[in-house]
């Protein structure tokens, strides 16, 4: 399923951030989008995702119309739940408690599965949102900035984990990053500043 977007416009205000954006994002491959801060990337994707309106243009499918998996720039977790409650959020009985358990030590967190998300650190609540947006059902990925606050060596394992569980799907990746692109990106879109 392609995402398409057509003479997508959009402004805040008196500030334009997309004019007559378009582009097709092409099913099955990872597409990024990459350019610098205050650009429109995080604009975008939550365009495509549709919790976010544009002022003109057409996106299909529309919002309602595909299964979305999402990493925000902010981890929205539940504090108060356990890191494996919050990934049952999105599977609901699909996956076994164990099934849990093995998806989280791939990601280096062997043992943090009946832990409060709010005593977890910073880089290990960020690999819990990845990690309940990859094992959620979607038809669309979208991830915005998802690898923020993980260590090089962290980063460089999650990288490998995200490109193998990625495979042969749709995946939209705004990032700042050119490694994180190389890793993972079969396509790329480059946004520059609006003046």
């Amino acid at each position: 399923m392609d995402i398409i977007a057509r003479n997508i416009c959009k402004a805040f205000g008196e500030k334009q951030v997309l004019t007559d954006f378009s582009y097709t994002f092409k099913s099955g491959k990872t597409t990024a989008v990459m350019g610098s801060s205050g650009c429109g990337k995080s604009t975008l994707i939550s365009i495509l995702m549709g919790v976010l309106p544009y002022d003109s243009g057409e996106v299909s499918p529309k919002n309602g119309e595909f299964r979305r998996s999402a990493v925000f720039q902010e981890n929205r977790l539940c504090e108060n739940l356990t890191a494996a409650a919050n990934i049952r959020l999105v599977t609901g009985k699909r996956l076994s408690n164990a099934e849990i358990a093995k998806e989280l030590t791939a990601v280096g967190l062997s043992g943090c599965e009946n832990k409060p998300v709010r005593e977890l650190s910073g880089g290990m609540k960020r690999r819990v949102a990845l990690l309940r947006a990859l094992l959620a059902e979607y038809d669309a990925l979208f991830l915005d900035e998802p690898f923020k606050g993980l260590d090089s060596e962290t980063k460089g394992m999650i990288l490998d984990y995200t490109k193998k569980m990625t495979e042969g799907k749709t995946v939209i990746l705004v990032t700042h990053d050119k490694a994180e692109c190389d890793a993972l990106a079969e396509e790329l879109v480059m946004f520059a500043n609006l003046k």
